[in-house]
């Protein structure tokens, strides 16, 4: 069986520039971050002296772009790294084995090009818009663009400018650790004797997209109150540091009064599931998400992840945490207790056994996708697999005008 390799292709509207890429994804290892290789092929009798200038650029949406009036931006561009592609600048630069093979390929037109990100910038978020809302989407987006002029500053044309949307994410550590997160809060009464105790325990610290998150309820009541029922919840927490703006949302939540009442004196131990999902959140607005809208199999946002020694707050754009939600219904004038208990929902890396596993039942669910997909072609002399991105070039050529 001849394993292919899946390339990414995107072409100017004038098809005289081509982007090709072995991936979207790069990965952050909070150490470093996987650079963004590729291809540029350019036509050089279209070239003539002129040169070709690439970007790496980050979008920063940060308000509806129907509220844009008067001049007023809610988006911040900005230009993380440039160079020149063509002529190459640094002819003896170090290419990896994909960027080796596509040259090997495409021929004498085919020119490598590197971009890194720099430390500490953010990943790759959308959120989740209204039904109604066509504008761009709130989030963090990264592009890499490559243009045809006579120097780096001159305007960039539509015809001869092409641009791909690129994402930037973060993986699971390879080790979950042994820690179980909990907590453990009392409820006293007024003009009543007594406590009823909240303790919440998680299976684990880190949970992977569709795993079940497993929490241990156990409620002590020493009062003269009684629980009349319990909700549980896992809390989706965002913070956009641009506005300083923070807001939660409930990705899954149950409801139940098995067990209940809990009278005085009475205990109860009982373990609760949830599966925080994107597909359980569709068109609910404000949900943060992996990347793109258009993606099927798109996920939640993964927990932000910082370098050990770092906290949350010194990260930028937007940052993303979850907890489990626990509360205690005691009735009329006994009012509610809660307690959260934070976790962390990320992507299994890659290489994993986890990983391996769910880019199986992936491959399942698409196979039947791709067979037929115009613009998606094998080449059987070098194993690539070509996936052309012109019906979504002419999109953005519609959005530009």
């Amino acid at each position: 069986m001849v394993v292919s390799v899946k390339v990414f292709k995107k072409a100017t509207p004038n098809g005289k520039v081509t982007f090709y890429l072995g991936r979207r994804d790069f990965i952050d290892h909070l150490d470093y971050c996987d650079p963004v290789d590729g291809v540029v092929v350019v036509d050089p009798d279209y070239l003539k002296n002129r040169r070709v200038f690439g970007q790496l650029v980050t979008t920063y949406r940060y308000g509806r772009e129907e509220d844009e009036v008067m001049g007023v931006k809610f988006s911040k561009e900005l230009i993380l790294s440039r160079e020149q592609v063509v002529p190459i600048i640094n002819p003896n630069m170090e290419m990896t084995p994909m960027q080796e093979k596509l040259v090997r390929k495409l021929g004498q037109n085919a020119h490598p090009f590197t971009f890194h990100f720099p430390p500490n910038s953010p990943s790759s978020v959308t959120l989740q818009q209204d039904g109604d809302d066509h504008g761009k989407p709130l989030g963090v987006e990264y592009n890499i663009r490559a243009y045809v002029a006579d120097s780096e500053d001159d305007r960039q044309h539509k015809r001869s400018m092409v641009s791909l949307v690129i994402k930037k994410l973060q993986y699971a550590p390879p080790n979950r650790g042994q820690r179980l997160p909990s907590s453990l809060v009392s409820k006293g009464f007024t003009f009543s004797n007594g406590k009823i105790t909240l303790e919440v325990t998680l299976d684990r610290e880190i949970y992977y997209h569709g795993e079940k998150v497993a929490a241990t309820v156990q409620i002590t009541n020493n009062s003269k109150k009684s629980v009349k029922l319990i909700k549980c919840y896992i809390v989706q927490h965002t913070e956009i540091t641009m506005v300083n703006a923070q807001f939660s949302k409930h990705v899954a939540q149950l409801e139940t009064k098995e067990g209940c009442p809990i009278t005085p004196g009475a205990n109860l131990s009982k373990t609760f599931y949830l599966i925080p999902l994107a597909a359980n959140n569709k068109d609910r607005h404000g949900i943060a998400l992996d990347g793109h809208l258009k993606d099927e199999d798109v996920n939640l946002a993964s927990s932000t992840l910082v370098q050990e020694g770092k906290s949350t707050g010194d990260a930028c754009g937007i940052v993303i945490s979850y907890s489990v939600r626990i509360k205690l219904n005691c009735g009329t004038l006994g009012g509610e207790m809660q307690t959260d208990v934070p976790f962390k929902l990320l992507q299994p890396a890659p290489g994993s056994v986890d990983k391996k596993r769910s880019n199986a039942m992936k491959k399942m669910k698409s196979i039947e996708q791709h067979r037929n997909v115009k613009g998606y072609y094998q080449d059987d002399d070098d194993n690539i697999v070509f996936e052309d991105f012109a019906k979504m070039r002419m999109n953005n050529v519609d959005m530009m005008d």
